[in-house]
């Protein structure tokens, strides 16, 4: 009986089951980072939840996981007004500044006090108002009196239960943010879009919470940490301590990389390991926050017009250097977006050497004014990417002239253009090499079809010397003209086609993303191919039938739709499946990956190291198809460190925390 043919109150029994079963599995997995079920199992147990409310509309509940996305355009956002004011604080740039703020906290309060140490989190403050355990609304912090109503997005962020574990009326405060994978995943496909991108992490998320789409939202993987508990009755906590303890009893995400310290002197060690630490963490820190930990103490120590005189925000100095741009590079993508990069003097910057710089994009640089010989202050936004955040004018000479822009693209020669919509230059011609050749190497890179032995200097030459033109003709490739090449030895050639030759056995997924479709990343490419089995069924699909996968969304689809499309296209998946290039997904079915359960199965593994029996992104599609959840950093939820060579800081905290640590040995001994 399928779920939509249950009797009514039978359906009703099972929508509260479905609802309270998905609710602990989200946070299992996205607030404990620690999922209990495959995915498969809970997207079957969400269809059939789906399937339900379809049924029978009036089963579903608020706080069901089917709300969180709603399907219209917001026209706007309201005006809330913050039952108790969202303070800023004060801030502290030095350790004398802390010994200063400890000297005014032991002057207003009496007896012993501790500190609660909490990392800043640098992203946007929201208040979340729960009303006997449900959601009613999220508020941004506004002017810390009145902010602006962003529920209908928040409610899109899979780690902020709609309904809480205990049906408390309170109030928490937190802080969203994006992860920096997620910041540098967005920003390439702005740039590869030739849309403006997001200066930081912060920018970024704020920019998602105020974004009138839900859709849009719920597409860029945001998160949070909750801070604060606010206007909940009858006190259930003592001290700061305590009371982020009872958000996590309640199924509120906190972060757990947090101390109690008795004196300041700690605190100050707290500071400087975090300050050289904080390049390690997967999300965007600015400092560190110090709070007197006790409540009361709080209360009686007071607040200032703007800001508690019991807390205070440690501000890390800025990762910055100044240095000179010499020159500017224009590179080509495989799409046409034409992006310039600052070549500079070598400067060091959060712990590397740095000499090329991040400009984005001809607009950016126009209004930042860049020029030659500029002394630019550089930074690595989000502790990621070098970006020239300024030039220094007051130092530039009298002779400096503005930048003349590029009219003709730096590998063909055609003439670019500056679409109206677009704060990029592109290359529009279809047969420009530098787009080929970025084609190519999107083509053979380890997420697609991962053939060893041919990175971008090898596939330039293969190109330039007109041993190829499209990726079907890697498959035609014989011996001879490949040691015409230079540096390619016999031993060489022999891999190279031997590497060749094992491609063709992939899994339909990674020929699917090999092809560079647009907005198909490897995600996208494995549910699709998951799903249709083989090209064929996918090449006849309709933009209906590929939008019913749960995951794909309209662009996805149209650009698919658009890409079989083309005669090119069909006659370039003729010429791959002349060369006998697989077609089909040979991956485990949905039911098989249901059933499987390995030593990885449902467990969070962190790689750290130097590893020797495997490339670090092979390991990782490894454990990802036996089960395993892979992170970037250690954590009390951290069940397996694999560790190789040289491995430092996460081995030493898995070691303190107690976590497991295998090496590559156990993990080859699991895979056979």
């Amino acid at each position: 009986m399928s779920p939509s043919e249950l009797p009514f109150e039978q359906a009703s029994i099972r929508v509260d089951e479905l609802v309270h079963l998905l609710d602990d599995y989200s946070h299992q997995y996205y607030v404990l980072d620690k999922p209990t079920i495959p995915d498969e199992e809970y997207d079957r147990l969400y269809k059939e939840l789906v399937e339900l409310e379809e049924a029978y509309p009036q089963l579903i509940q608020n706080h069901s996981p089917t709300q969180r996305i709603g399907g219209a355009l917001l026209e706007g956002f309201e005006k809330v007004s913050h039952d108790t004011p969202m303070l800023s604080l004060d801030n502290a740039f030095s350790r004398e500044d802390l010994a200063e703020f400890d000297r005014r906290v032991s002057q207003l309060v009496d007896g012993e006090y501790s500190y609660h140490c909490e990392l800043k989190i640098d992203g946007l403050a929201v208040s979340l108002k729960y009303e006997k355990g449900r959601l009613v609304y999220a508020v941004t912090r506004g002017d810390g009196t009145v902010g602006e109503n962003v529920t209908a997005n928040v409610k899109t962020i899979r780690s902020i239960p709609l309904k809480l574990k205990k049906p408390l009326t309170l109030e928490a405060r937190g802080e969203i943010y994006m992860p920096k994978t997620s910041f540098l995943k967005l920003n390439e496909q702005r740039e590869e879009r030739g849309e403006a991108v997001f200066a930081n992490p912060r920018n970024a998320a704020a920019g998602t919470i105020r974004n009138l789409d839900p859709q849009v939202t719920a597409s860029r993987n945001l998160n949070i940490f909750l801070y604060a508990l606010a206007n909940v009755a009858d006190r259930p906590a003592s001290t700061q301590d305590e009371a982020l303890k009872l958000l996590d009893d309640i199924g509120l995400r906190t972060n757990s990389e947090r101390q109690v310290y008795d004196s300041i002197e700690e605190v100050w060690s707290f500071v400087e390991d975090y300050q050289q630490k904080r390049t390690e963490l997967p999300y965007e820190i600015d400092g560190i926050v110090i709070k007197v930990n006790e409540l009361s103490k709080q209360e009686q120590a007071g607040y200032t017009v703007k800001a508690p005189k019991w807390a205070i925000a440690y501000k890390f100095p800025a990762e910055e250097a100044r240095t000179v741009i010499r020159s500017i590079e224009w590179s080509v993508g495989r799409t046409g977006v034409v992006t310039p990069t600052a070549i500079m003097d070598p400067v060091q910057l959060a712990g590397t050497t740095v000499r090329r710089a991040s400009l984005h994009n001809i607009d950016l640089m126009i209004e930042k004014d860049i020029r030659l010989g500029d002394t630019a202050l550089v930074r690595k936004a989000g502790d990621i990417i070098p970006e020239v955040v300024r030039v220094d004018k007051e130092m530039r000479s009298g002779e400096s002239e503005a930048y003349v822009f590029p009219e003709n693209c730096p590998a063909c020669g055609s003439e670019l253009t500056h679409l109206e919509e677009e704060v990029a230059l592109r290359c529009m011609n279809p047969k420009c090499s530098a787009q080929a050749k970025e084609r190519l190497s999107h083509f053979v890179s380890r997420n697609a079809m991962n053939i060893d032995g041919l990175g971008e200097r090898v596939v330039s030459q293969l190109y330039e010397n007109q041993l190829i033109r499209d990726v079907a003709d890697l498959y035609y490739l014989t011996k001879d003209p490949l040691l015409k090449l230079e540096k390619i030895g016999d031993k060489s050639a022999d891999n190279m086609l031997s590497a060749i030759n094992k491609s063709r056995k992939n899994s339909l997924e990674r020929l699917l993303f090999g092809l560079g479709i647009r907005h198909v990343g490897a995600k996208a490419a494995r549910l699709l191919a998951e799903e249709f089995e083989s090209m064929e069924t996918l090449k006849q699909a309709s933009v209906e039938e590929i939008i019913e996968i749960d995951g794909i969304g309209d662009t996805i689809a149209e650009s698919i739709r658009s890409f079989f499309d083309l005669e090119e296209v069909e006659e370039l998946l003729d010429k791959l499946n002349q060369a006998q290039v697989n077609m089909l997904y040979t991956g485990k079915k949905k039911e098989e990956q249901a059933a499987a359960d390995t030593y990885f199965t449902d467990k969070t593994v962190v790689i750290t190291g130097k590893l020797s029996h495997f490339k670090r992104t092979e390991l990782k599609n490894k454990l990802n198809d036996m089960g395993a959840k892979v992170t970037g950093s250690v954590s009390k939820n951290t069940d397996y460190l694999i560790a190789g060579e040289d491995a430092g800081s996460k081995l030493a905290k898995a070691r303190e925390l107690g976590i497991t640590v295998i090496d590559e040995a156990k993990v080859l001994e699991e895979i056979e």
